[in-house]
């Protein structure tokens, strides 16, 4: 039928054109399946060259021919399945597919999700507790399609749903808004990029995987990096180069705000993706008002202005995060501690609390397994512990380059108004991250189980602010 239409003299040029990209388009487009891996999934093997409806339909057998029944009966020719369109054993044609997974479910034309352990019937809900909701892989399988369509276990659309694009259900999205913390607007229209890193990361921090790589792995696409895979490299290695890739290209320091355990790839990284789970410090921005008030009131004073004037130079001059060898290259501004007691009355438990005071810092209180040395000024050691805010151009207030060029009237005094707002941002709340320094000069970050929320003690404390590039084992 499809031959005759294409062939047939009495169609015009834009009809039959149309009608060729419609074919096209039917022909070549293909549907992905997104779904919980059961026992004896079928390979690539036991499915080459066969007829897929002709295999027993035993297990999850069954599952490959229902999906592909109903990517058939959407109109679509081509369907794609992980467990079987790969071959497991070639290892760079599964190191090429785990790059491209991302891509494979963007161009799709519909994406199914399988839910195998959400019965016929079920109530608002039960998505949000299905096993694929925990899975790691499952996370760009639903937000990257601009397609989707869930399913149950009997094959029946979920909430009876018979529209034609589950993302523009507003209770599903809903629904998954909630269970996932991812917002609406990704889950509608997600692009892949370094760029808000740590929310990123918070999206898998609850999320699990078979083999322990993938949970770096399955995040390849949404952070639009392309790695080389090696199985048998451990969590903490996939994690590592992660990271690594993610800091070092975007100049992201938000992926450093974690608590937990220490990397052994780099101690500024964390050991495990759970370590994101918990909020940063991040604050809301100040208000505008609330800005032009705090500059006005330092603006009197000529030493504030100064301070901020040397301070905005010192930090315009740095550069962002690198790595070399997996040591990082951080700029930073640093506090040095000038007093580590431990708290009294500790229960018990591996870690322990200390008070710590340190220069240009409100005193404050630090969590953590490992043993601080204590001192106080009648007894000081030699070793160097520093408080240390990571360094990030955002705190420049860098116009947009979309944004309209403001007046430069009075370009003196925007100079100056420029410098103290920068001294305001620098007097909110920020995640420090605590360095002790080692024998080679290099620095090491000592974990905390809580997050350490440090804050300058007056804005003459701009005054002991050292600027610096630490080199971070």
């Amino acid at each position: 039928m499809d031959d005759k239409l294409l062939t047939s003299s009495d169609m015009h040029g834009p009809l039959q054109t149309k009608l060729i990209e419609d074919v096209v388009a039917k022909y070549s487009s293909w549907v992905m399946l997104s779904h919980r891996w059961g026992t004896e999934e079928p390979g690539l093997l036991d499915i080459q060259d066969r007829n897929i409806y002709d295999l027993d339909p035993a297990g999850a057998t069954a599952k490959l021919q229902k999906f592909c029944t109903v990517a058939r009966d959407a109109g679509h020719r081509w369907a794609w399945s992980d467990t079987c369109c790969i071959d497991q054993k070639n290892n760079a044609e599964l190191g090429e597919s785990v790059n491209s997974m991302f891509v494979w479910y963007q161009d799709s034309a519909l994406t199914i999700v399988y839910l195998s352990d959400v019965p016929p019937l079920s109530k608002s809900g039960a998505l949000a507790k299905s096993v694929w909701n925990t899975r790691g892989w499952t996370v760009q399988e639903f937000i990257a399609p601009k397609i989707i369509l869930f399913y149950q276990a009997d094959w029946t659309l979920y909430l009876d749903d018979r529209s034609c694009n589950h993302k523009q259900s507003a209770s599903i999205m809903n629904e998954l808004e909630r269970s996932t913390g991812i917002s609406a607007q990704a889950l509608a229209d997600f692009h892949p990029g370094t760029k808000n890193a740590r929310e990123k990361l918070q999206w898998a921090s609850n999320r699990h995987t078979t083999k322990e790589e993938d949970i770096a792995y399955s995040l390849f696409g949404i952070f639009g990096v392309h790695l080389f895979i090696n199985y048998g490299e451990k969590r903490v290695n996939a994690l590592g180069r992660l990271l690594q890739e993610i800091i070092a290209h975007s100049g992201d320091v938000t992926a450093l705000h974690w608590i937990g355990k220490s990397s052994s790839f780099n101690s500024c990284l964390p050991a495990d993706i759970s370590s994101y789970k918990g909020p940063s410090c991040t604050l809301l921005p100040l208000s505008e008002p609330d800005m032009q008030i705090s500059v006005s009131q330092l603006r009197n004073n000529a030493r504030a202005v100064e301070l901020a004037s040397r301070l905005y130079t010192s930090l315009e001059q740095l550069g962002v995060p690198r790595f070399a060898n997996a040591r990082l290259q951080l700029p930073c501004i640093t506090f040095p501690l000038t007093e580590v007691r431990q708290s009294p009355d500790q229960d018990g438990t591996r870690c322990s609390t200390y008070d710590v005071k340190a220069d240009g810092l409100q005193d404050l209180q630090i969590t953590t397994e490992d043993e601080l040395v204590q001192f106080s000024p009648a007894g000081r050691i030699q070793r160097t512990f520093l408080l240390v805010h990571p360094w990030t151009r955002d705190l420049l207030g860098l116009p947009d380059f979309a944004d309209k060029p403001q007046s430069m009237g009075d370009w003196p005094n925007e100079l100056v108004t420029r410098n103290l707002r920068l001294l305001v941002r620098l007097s909110r709340p920020f995640d420090a991250l605590l360095l002790a320094q080692q024998r080679g000069g290099e620095y090491k970050r000592i974990a905390s189980d809580e997050n350490i929320t440090a804050r300058v003690r007056a804005m003459a404390s701009v005054d002991v602010m050292n600027v610096g590039i630490l080199e971070i084992l």
